[in-house]
């Protein structure tokens, strides 16, 4: 199964908390997730917050969700500013918004213990529904195999022909995570499969492939690698299942 980035794994236990559905010791070791230490540098307290300290937070402070961001130059699906904040999520790759308390954090890593560095944040205009975001990835998907198979990608790329062939066979699965509703993890799930895919593909030179027909397979793949991105953050930062 493809690694879920830990915005997606933090955002979807939080909000998995603030609807109810789960314990919170279940919270706190999904926020762990087997590291040795995970803190949130929240910036009302000035203090390090622990896991459990921050279900506390959350309720003092009235976040109503929280939303996951995978942002790539270019591509700020998931913020809404200021831009210092905007910069250090691009430069992390990914970031959680408390919606709510104005509030936003990037990980720092270090070994097997991360810090989620907050500052103020501003709510993203947008965030795409869950079924929206599902509907567009099987479009992408559709598009981008068509694609690839005009190409001819099992003879320049076996490996991405198989992965192909596999998520389609490929049953529900929920990654351990705590999603809204079904349709949420088919749509993470399914969304991080295809971000492997594409980054795959990527990889690959692509054989005999001509310019014009490499610039065919590379606009396929970007397209499906953004909206692979929109699935799982649409998926994560659902509270409802919608």
């Amino acid at each position: 199964m493809p690694t879920v980035p830990s915005c997606a794994r933090v955002a979807c236990w939080l909000n998995a908390w603030l609807a109810r559905r789960t314990s919170a010791d279940a919270v706190i070791g999904g926020l762990l997730n087997g590291q040795a230490s995970v803190t949130f540098a929240e910036p009302i307290d000035r203090e390090p917050l622990s896991p459990a300290m921050v279900l506390g937070a959350l309720s003092r402070l009235d976040v109503r969700r929280v939303s996951a961001s995978l942002p790539t130059p270019g591509n700020l699906l998931g913020l809404g500013g200021p831009a210092t904040f905007n910069a250090d999520a691009v430069e992390a790759g990914e970031a959680v918004l408390w919606l709510g308390a104005a509030i936003g954090f990037v990980p720092i890593s270090v070994g097997r213990s991360t810090t989620w560095r907050g500052s103020p944040a501003t709510p993203p205009t947008y965030l795409p529904d869950v079924a929206t975001a599902d509907r567009d990835l099987r479009q992408a998907l559709t598009d981008t195999a068509q694609t690839l198979a005009d190409l001819d990608v099992a003879s320049w790329n076996p490996e991405v022909a198989d992965a192909l062939l596999n998520l389609r066979a490929s049953g529900t699965d929920d990654g351990g995570l705590p999603f809204a509703s079904p349709l949420a993890a088919r749509t993470a799930m399914t969304g991080l499969r295809c971000g492997q895919i594409a980054d795959l593909a990527m990889d690959s030179d692509g054989g005999a492939l001509s310019s014009r027909q490499a610039e065919q397979r590379r606009h396929a793949l970007v397209a499906l690698r953004r909206s692979s991105r929109a699935a799982v953050v649409a998926a994560c930062s659902s509270v409802d299942g919608r």
